[in-house]
C-alpha cells in the first residue's frame, strides 16, 4: 500500500488562537502519486479523525484569482468536511470547476489580463460549477459539525459556531513550508473581503454580482466588524505585496480593474498609481473611509518605491490583520501519514 502525507492543524489552541475545528491540508501532488483519487484521499484522512474536520487538496501547478482579483500560483482544487470519519454523501465533498481560456472570458472579466501577463498556459481554478453542488449559493461542504465555507478558505464549527479564515494565499504558504501571520482578521481585512472582483464560478459568489468598484457586504462603518473577531492564517505580507505588485504591473487598476481592498490600494500608493475612485461607489467608499483607507489617503502624494523596498516594508505598507505573529508554516502544522 502507498502512504498519503498530508499536513494537520488539531482543533484547539494554536499559538494563542482557537482553531475550532480539525484542518486537512494535502498536495494534489501527492495523491497522485499515490495512484488514488481526491474523494479516497479524504476518505483516507477522514477515517484517521475522531472529530470535525475540513479538508482541502491544494494544487501548486494551477493558478487562481484572490477575491480582489490578483491572480496567485497555486489553489485548493478539491475540497471536503467530515466528523468521525465520516463524509456526508450529498454534502460533504465538491470539486472546483476549470476555467478555460478564452478572449471572450478575459473580455468579459478584465482582470484576467494578468493571465497573459504572468501566467500564459497555466490553467485557471476558482470555485465550483452550481450545476455540480446541491446547496444552491454558498460554496460549502458539511459534514456532522464541520463546515468548509467558500471555496475551502473560510471553515466552522457548526456546533460552536467559532470559525477560522483561510485565504488561499496562506494555504499556499502552508503546502510550501513558507511564511505565514497567524493573528485576528480584523477591521481592515473585513472590509477588504467584502472588496471583489465580478467572476463566474468565483470562490464566493457563482455569478458576476458585484462590479470592480463596489462593496460585497454593503455594511457601511459596521463592515469592519463582520469578520474581525475571527482567527485567521495568511501568508506573510511580503508575498501578497508580491503578487500584487504583479498585478498592477501587468496593467491592472484598483477600483476598475482590481477590487479596492486596503491592501491593493496600500501597495499601488506605494507604486505611485492612482485608483479609480470615480468608478467606485460610495458604499464602497465609506467602508474603506471607516478603516482609514480615505480618498484623501488614497491620492495623497507619497515616495515611490522600488518593487524591493515595497517587498521589504510590505508590513507597513499592506494594513490588516490585528495581533499578528508570524511562523514558518511548519511551526503550525504537524505532518501526517495515512496508507491508502
Amino acid at each position: 500500500m502507498a502512504k498519503l502525507t498530508y499536513k494537520m492543524i488539531p482543533e484547539g489552541m494554536l499559538k494563542g488562537k482557537y482553531v475550532p475545528l480539525n484542518i486537512a491540508f494535502i498536495n494534489y501532488r501527492d495523491v497522485k502519486a499515490c495512484g488514488i483519487t481526491p474523494r479516497e484521499a479524504f476518505e483516507a484522512v477522514a477515517k484517521t479523525v475522531d472529530g470535525p474536520v475540513g479538508m482541502n487538496i491544494f494544487d501548486p501547478d494551477v493558478v487562481t484569482t484572490t477575491s480582489d482579483g490578483v491572480m496567485v500560483d497555486g489553489t485548493t482544487v478539491f475540497m471536503a468536511a467530515a466528523d468521525r470519519g465520516k463524509i456526508n454523501p450529498d454534502f460533504g465533498y465538491l470539486e472546483m470547476a476549470e476555467m478555460p481560456y478564452s478572449e471572450q472570458l478575459i473580455k468579459e472579466e478584465p482582470h484576467l489580463l494578468q493571465w497573459d501577463a504572468n501566467y500564459k498556459g497555466k490553467r485557471l481554478f476558482r470555485g465550483p460549477d452550481p450545476a455540480t453542488k446541491i446547496i444552491p449559493v454558498h460554496n460549502v461542504c458539511i459534514s456532522g459539525r464541520a463546515s468548509n465555507n467558500n471555496s475551502a478558505t473560510e471553515m466552522m464549527n457548526i456546533v460552536t459556531m467559532e470559525e477560522i479564515l483561510l485565504p488561499i494565499l496562506g494555504q499556499q504558504q502552508i503546502i510550501a513550508d513558507g511564511d505565514v501571520l497567524l493573528g485576528m482578521t480584523g477591521g481592515v481585512m473585513s472590509v477588504g473581503i467584502g472588496m471583489i472582483m465580478p467572476e463566474k464560478f468565483g470562490r464566493v459568489f457563482p455569478t458576476r454580482q458585484f462590479p470592480a468598484g463596489e462593496t460585497a457586504h454593503g455594511s457601511g462603518i459596521y463592515a469592519q466588524t463582520l469578520k474581525a473577531h475571527i482567527p485567521c492564517i495568511v501568508a506573510d505580507k511580503a508575498i501578497l505585496a508580491k503578487y500584487i505588485i504583479r498585478a498592477l504591473k501587468a496593467g491592472c487598476v484598483p477600483g476598475r480593474t482590481l477590487g479596492a481592498s486596503p491592501a491593493v490600494l496600500g501597495v499601488a500608493r506605494a507604486m505611485g498609481i492612482r485608483p479609480d475612485i470615480e468608478n467606485m461607489t460610495e458604499r464602497a467608499l465609506e467602508e474603506l473611509e471607516s478603516v482609514g483607507c480615505t480618498k484623501e489617503w488614497m491620492l495623497e502624494q507619497v515616495p515611490v518605491m522600488t518593487e524591493e523596498e515595497i517587498l521589504a516594508n510590505a508590513d507597513t505598507i499592506i494594513p490588516g490583520i490585528d495581533n499578528p505573529t508570524k511562523f514558518k508554516a511548519s511551526e503550525l502544522v504537524q505532518v501526517v501519514s495515512v496508507e491508502v
